[in-house]
């Protein structure tokens, strides 16, 4: 610190410092992140979960299917027992 200068001066000039340096870190991520970095990863990680998503939503559709033939034939068995007691 010279004789001019405060302590108020000094720390101003360290934190321009850090803004400085903070400055450049940010604008290196944002360029990563632009250039296919951290979004398009998390970009291709959603992707493949929908997908995922989507695979287990078609094959919970056909089991609701199968099970609502199955509970048909039930039903229609069922009934033709009771018909058959009734006679």
């Amino acid at each position: 610190m010279s004789q001019g200068e405060s302590a108020l001066d000094l720390a101003a000039r360290r934190l321009e410092s850090a803004i400085h340096m903070l400055e450049q870190r940010l604008g290196q991520k944002l360029r990563e992140a632009g250039s296919g970095g951290l979004f398009e990863q998390d970009r291709a990680n959603l992707a493949a979960e929908l997908d995922q998503a989507r695979a287990r939503e078609r094959e919970l559709e056909e089991a609701g299917a199968q099970a609502s033939v199955a509970l048909g034939r039930a039903i229609q068995e069922i009934r033709a027992a009771l018909n058959g007691q009734e006679a």
